[in-house]
Order: structure tokens, then sequence, then C-alpha cells
């Protein structure tokens, strides 16, 4: 069962694409250049409906003879508090365990028999449960999404089944010390708030939370205002307003008591954690400030900042030519075997950082390295360096909406995110207008002698004391 990207978000889950040039998309023989400028203005639109209550359609229609539909909720992790923690990771998982109309056997035989796909996966802020299909499939897809969501079974055998599953998976992320790490970043980030929970919540949880629990996660976040029926590919939007209509007319828009749940502001704490394991080969490290928000207008100028100091895996290649400086070094001193930088982003704040994972006798260099870009991007960036970011950047939002799912999770989350899919031509526009100055300007405003946040992991006795961190988020200057 997929995991988000983010659960970073974006997180570092959703990390940019390689560099390369955006001017040419595609050439195929007996078939005129496209441009980049044309692509854009050419790209389909996005079609939004909203029905009586609240319930939002939208839909790209591409005339494939496949199609990716799904529901995007606002509910996740940061929606939890300590006791259920973990409740709508777990309820990903009971999804596909049959409905009140398809037991678990007919729902999967339902799904194979059209040859479809059907996943999801829980983030801190949103849930989403799709299928990718043929395109003379979408009804029974639509049917199929609307019972799992609505009508899971929630058997109390089935249940018990699945926490030893859901304990398995925690096993195996306590593995994956890329998340560890990054789950420790934001506990310590966001101490003491609903973000600084992780997604699939304590074990403790996993063994005590109850079908009543899950009840009332139900109660509480599945509303119609709330849900977006979203679909890339083969789909008329007609057909699919109408599907809508015939399934979650019914979705309730209405909360018990009125008690509608607002989210609270995650106060960012500059602090550390670490977790000192010389058996461990490599020391994963994360350092990070706080971000933007979604909405916010610096998103972009920091986007284009990230860029910029891009990403490096020793398995890729690469040498000294390398158009990322931090790359460059890590190349010619043997830094690390693999960063990347990072901006995990959520309705009101987020996380800018960089990850990296180096032998134990370069964590003082890979941070000082680190910390340096973080201050070149304050002070010393150049219009040569913000042109590439910005070129990278065009690049990676291209290439990461290649294909009708990646494309109907952007327009799920932009939903839910805006109220509005933004297309790529405005996202351009809005790239284009970062100049060396906004980088500067913005990366000061969120960097330059703010407190950091910093997780690590395994043999980091050679990690700096923070402190020493905190001065390394300024340059003397005279």
């Amino acid at each position: 069962m997929a995991a988000s990207v983010c659960r970073v978000g974006t997180t570092v889950g959703r990390a940019l694409a390689k560099n390369r040039s955006p001017v040419l998309l595609s050439l195929r023989r007996g078939q005129a250049t496209v441009s980049y400028a044309q692509s854009l203005a050419g790209a389909p639109e996005t079609r939004l409906t909203a029905l009586d209550n609240g319930f939002r359609v939208a839909s790209e229609e591409t005339g494939h003879a496949t199609c990716t539909v799904g529901l995007w909720l606002s509910a996740g992790s940061r929606y939890e508090n300590e006791k259920n923690n973990g409740a709508g990771f777990f309820l990903e998982h009971m999804a596909f365990k049959g409905t009140k109309k398809y037991p678990q056997s007919a729902l999967e035989q339902q799904v194979e028999s059209m040859g479809a796909h059907l996943n999801a996966y829980t983030s801190r802020e949103h849930t989403a449960y799709y299928m990718k299909t043929l395109t003379k499939d979408l009804p029974k897809a639509v049917e199929l999404l609307a019972d799992v969501v609505q009508s899971c079974s929630l058997n109390e055998a089935e249940i018990e089944q699945q926490r030893g599953v859901v304990l398995r998976e925690l096993e195996e992320v306590d593995g994956n010390l890329q998340e560890v790490c990054l789950d420790l970043l934001h506990a310590t980030a966001f101490q003491g708030t609903p973000l600084g929970q992780s997604v699939l919540g304590p074990s403790t949880n996993a063994r005590t939370l109850t079908r009543q629990n899950l009840v009332d996660y139900i109660n509480s976040h599945y509303k119609a205002p709330r849900m977006v029926l979203a679909a890339a590919g083969g789909v008329n939007h007609e057909e699919l307003v109408a599907l809508a209509k015939t399934h979650f007319s019914g979705v309730s828009f209405e909360y018990e008591g009125d008690a509608v749940p607002v989210l609270s502001p995650c106060r960012f704490t500059g602090s550390e954690i670490r977790m000192r394991d010389d058996n461990i080969p490599l020391a994963h490290v994360a350092i990070a400030v706080e971000g933007a928000g979604v909405a916010s207008p610096d998103i972009v100028p920091l986007m284009v900042a990230n860029s910029i100091i891009g990403s490096f895996d020793l398995t890729y290649g690469g040498g000294k030519h390398l158009s990322s400086r931090l790359a460059r070094l890590a190349v010619e001193a043997n830094l690390c075997h693999s960063f990347q930088a990072f901006h995990s982003s959520y309705s009101d704040t987020g996380l800018m950082g960089i990850y990296f994972v180096a032998d134990k006798n370069y964590i003082e260099d890979m941070m000082h390295w680190s910390q340096n870009a973080w201050m070149n991007l304050c002070t010393t960036v150049t219009e040569s360096d913000v042109a590439r970011g910005r070129n990278a950047l065009k690049a990676s939002l291209v290439g990461q909406l290649n294909g009708t799912t990646p494309t109907c999770d952007d327009i799920g989350r932009h939903i839910l995110n805006y109220g509005r899919r933004v297309p790529l031509a405005e996202w351009d526009a809005r790239i284009d207008a970062v100049t060396a100055k906004v980088v500067r300007d913005v990366c000061t405003k969120y960097i330059y002698d703010k407190c950091p946040a910093v997780a690590a992991v395994g043999p980091i006795e050679q990690l700096p004391d923070y402190n020493r961190m905190r001065s390394a988020m300024y340059w003397l200057r005279f």
C-alpha cells in the first residue's frame, strides 16, 4: 500500500526531478517540435464543479484510453490527537478489506476483473483513495471508491487482523532511516503540536485503537466539503459529475453539535533530536527552518532556492561539472553519499531543509557546507544561479505530471489547498518573476539568523553542538 511523498508532502517524498532542459518537450518523427511555451498554452483545462452538499468534482480530459480517478480528503495525522494518532493510517488499511456491499474477496475480484489498480495514501493533512483503470470502466471505479470510503465494513475480526499488519509496517518503517530521520525532524520542529505526530502513529496506538475510534474519525472528518473527486485521462467531466451526484450526494456536510474541526497553529521550535547508534554504517542528518505554507507567495522563491541547492547521489554519477555548488563539493571532497534540498509545505507552515547521508567522518564538513549553501542564498546568489534554478524547477514541475496518476494527485491536492487547480502556465509566470534579489530577500526572511531544527540518526558523534550550528545561521560581515 502506498504511503504519501510527502509523507513529507512534500515533501522529501516528492523530490525535484533531475535537471534537464525544458526547451523541447517532445520531438517525434513526422511531428513538429512543440516548444515549452506552446505545451503550456495547450495544456488541458481542469474543470471544477461543486454539488449542493459542498462535494467537489474536478477533472482534466486528455482523451487517453485509461484514466485515474480518486477521492482526496482533508484528513490526516494533523487532525488527530495523542490518543487516536494513527487512526487515518489504520483506516487506509481497512479500506481494502471489504465493504458492506463487497466483502474483501468480492472487492478484489471486481478490481482485478477490470484490470485496475486500487491504492491509497495518508499524509499529515491529506488522505487519498484512487484507482487507475480503463476509461470505459470509470463508472464502476467511482462506484467502488464511493463504497470503500462510505461503507467500509470495519469488521472487528478484520480490525484485529490488521493490527498485526500495521505493527509489521511500523517495524519496516523503523528500518527506513530516511523516514525515521524526517519523522524525528517533524517531532522536534513541531514539538507539542499535531504536526509533530507521525502519520503512522505510535505502536501503542496501533495496539489499542478500537472500532469506535475509527468510526468517530470517519464521522468527524469524512464530510462533503472536505472531499474532492478528481480524475485525469480519458474522462468526461459531465459524466463524472453525474456519477458524483449518484454516489456522493448523500455525504453529510454537517458536524455533530456543529463541532467543525479547526486546525490550530503549529508552532515551530528551533531544537534538535539525536539518536546515536554506532552500529549503523552511515549517518542520516536533516536540518530545517520553518518554511512557507502552501498558499504563501513566498513558496515559489523558496522552491527556486531549493532547485539551486539541488540534490546529489553517488549512484547517479556526475562530477566536478555538476551545476549545484554543494553537489560539486560533495564529489570533490567526498562529503556525502547523497543529499537533497526539500520543502514540506502544509496549510499554514512548512519545513525547508537539507537532508544528507554521510560517513561519520564527514558529518561536520557536510553540515558546514550545507549551511554555507543557505548563507549563499541569503547573500551572494547570482542571476545565473537563479536562471539555472528556474529552469530546473520548470522541468521538474512538468516531469512530475507525466501520467494520469500524478496529474490526478496534483488536481486533488490543489483543490484542497487552493480551491482550484493552479495551471502550469501560472506556475511558469510566477517562476519567471523570481530574480536573484527576490531569492536573497525571501531566503533572508526564512533562513538568515533563524534557529534551525536538527534531527540525526546513526554514528553521529561528530555532529556539531547545536549552538555551533545555530551560530552558522548568519555571517559576521565587516
